[in-house]
């Protein structure tokens, strides 16, 4: 089964994908990701995979029989792919070199700009997950993109909010947003001609940094040659720093923010930032999202966010003596 279901309470869609419970558990002497395996080039730097076991899918089934006049579905169209960000099975963003970072960047670039071609998709959703505390069973350095045929509910909040901001401030939430937080500096970890790193006043996480555009860009196919090459070196450090906090390959979910696609048009309030959600509160312990993060949505994080950026400063300073 493979379907999208709506929720009358929130006005949402879920994936309804039950043909996800039949992935197998990867031998541990085997990584289809790797060259060798037949599965994957032999030779390559950055790679786009089709998933084996999309959510969505450009040709899905129809839905099972359920709907009725109250409860609605729809086919699980989309597309799901894994980008590969190596060919070897044990590195990690921190770990590559800027110019091969570079390369994975184009690729982000080039799978929006040609998923953003299928009129039926709404969304380009660009993200990693690492680390075993948040669900990773395959260790080979690896994100996905999924693009759904819906604006997902957090994304349609964002929308408004800054549609709204920009109707009545006549500027760009985001960039208002960026500019009081270096007016303030506290909560800066660190900034470059092009991007600026920085632990949001409202972050919902303890180490939830957020890298945004200096300059208004609604999507990342908009970054110029310079911006690609600082964006690669700004990941880079960021995750090297996340690594550098408490010594360990640090887990977090990363996720890259573009505007919308065949829609209305929102360029001129929409601005391209990466957000990241790392599990833990401190070096032994995580941060759970229990009923009030879940059931509410509702955050409350347990750290002060202009103390927390100190921590984030210096493990930023120890990486970059690495």
């Amino acid at each position: 089964m493979a379907e999208l279901r709506k929720h009358p309470l929130t006005n949402d869609w879920i994936m309804i994908a039950s043909n996800r419970q039949a992935r197998p558990q990867m031998p541990k002497d085997f990584c289809p990701f790797c060259p060798g395996s037949g599965r994957v080039p032999d030779h390559y730097d950055v790679l786009k995979y089709d998933n084996d076991f999309p959510a969505l899918s450009q040709t899905p089934p129809e839905p099972d029989p359920v709907a009725n006049e109250f409860f609605e579905t729809a086919p699980a169209y989309g597309k799901c792919e894994v980008i590969l960000y190596s060919p070897e099975h044990t590195i990690t963003l921190p770990e590559l070199p800027v110019e091969h970072i570079r390369k994975l960047v184009d690729l982000w670039v080039e799978r929006y700009q040609e998923l953003s071609r299928d009129e039926k998709i709404k969304y380009v959703f660009i993200f990693e997950n690492r680390g075993e505390v948040v669900g990773v069973t395959m260790p080979h350095p690896h994100g996905q993109i999924y693009a759904y045929p819906f604006l997902p509910k957090k994304l349609e909040l964002e929308v408004e909010n800054a549609g709204k901001y920009y109707r009545e401030k006549g500027r760009c939430l985001f960039c208002e947003m960026r500019e009081q937080e270096v007016a303030f500096q506290k909560r800066i970890i660190f900034q470059n001609a092009h991007f600026t790193v920085f632990l949001p006043f409202f972050t919902e996480y303890p180490y939830g940094v957020y890298i945004i555009s200096n300059q208004h860009r609604s999507n990342i196919s908009q970054l110029n040659e310079e911006e690609r090459l600082a964006l690669a070196e700004t990941l880079k450090n960021t995750t090297g720093m996340l690594d550098s906090l408490f010594g360990y390959k640090f887990p977090y979910m990363m996720c890259l923010y573009n505007e919308p696609v065949n829609g209305p048009d929102t360029s001129d309030f929409f601005h391209f930032h990466i957000a990241f959600y790392p599990p833990m509160r401190s070096a032994d312990k995580i941060k759970y999202n229990a009923s009030s993060e879940t059931g509410a949505w509702a955050h409350c994080n347990p750290t002060c966010p202009e103390e927390t950026a100190e921590e984030l400063r210096a493990a930023y300073q120890r990486f970059l003596k690495k």
